[in-house]
């Protein structure tokens, strides 16, 4: 098994190969405006880092988000690209389950990422590996009371102290695709199914088609 994941539904691009066992290579930068930009080049570093190939991978898994439109289909577009091309099977984990997994916690807690517009897409865990409510994206105001007490972690956590009163900031903000892997690998060699790599968006872009506009035709 050799696992090539990535992505790119938080401000992180982030790459990772991981042979079953443990990481081989990672790639982790954050910037928000530049997915595009920077996902091929990580992942061309991260095989070449682990001195393998592209031909040498078996699977692909990308994250799913939830996510802000742009930035998450890039991950996705480019995973359904190296799959059609190499012949790949391309598997699908919600990016808050991915932190999550990060945390190692074994006690109920809470994952928060930014959603803009003043909402977060969150999840509730009963550990690191088990979700028990989300994904979903609401004004952390209106959850604050289903969320009290519990340990929080995420970006969204950070913005927003108020509403998530257990904010722990030595945990992870952002994606990892190397903690992303991890979990595909955990799950696969216990046969448990992974998701098809299918976005959630949870609301509408931010981009539409601008209303009224005037439609410039030749005479």
């Amino acid at each position: 098994m050799l696992l090539l994941a990535l992505d790119t539904a938080t401000p992180a691009v982030t790459v990772a190969l991981h042979d079953g066992t443990g990481t081989l290579a990672a790639s982790d930068e954050t910037d928000a405006r530049r997915h595009g930009e920077l996902l091929l080049p990580a992942v061309d570093r991260v095989l070449t880092a682990a001195g393998r190939g592209l031909a040498e991978v078996t699977d692909l898994v990308v994250g799913t988000g939830p996510g802000p439109y742009t930035g998450l289909r890039v991950g996705l577009a480019t995973a359904a690209a190296l799959g059609a091309a190499r012949g790949l099977p391309v598997h699908g984990l919600c990016t808050l389950d991915g932190i999550a997994w990060a945390t190692g916690l074994s006690e109920p807690f809470v994952v928060a990422t930014d959603a803009r517009r003043k909402e977060v897409y969150w999840a509730r865990y009963a550990d690191a590996r088990t979700r028990v409510e989300g994904p979903a994206v609401d004004r952390p105001a209106d959850i604050a009371d289903r969320v009290a007490g519990l340990p929080a972690v995420g970006a969204g956590a950070l913005l927003y102290p108020d509403a998530f009163s257990g904010v722990r900031a030595d945990l992870p903000q952002h994606a990892s695709a190397g903690a992303l892997a991890g979990l595909a690998a955990t799950l696969l060699a216990a046969g448990e199914p992974l998701q098809p790599p299918v976005p959630r968006y949870l609301r509408r872009p931010d981009a539409r088609v601008p209303a009224g506009y005037k439609a410039v035709t030749r005479p």
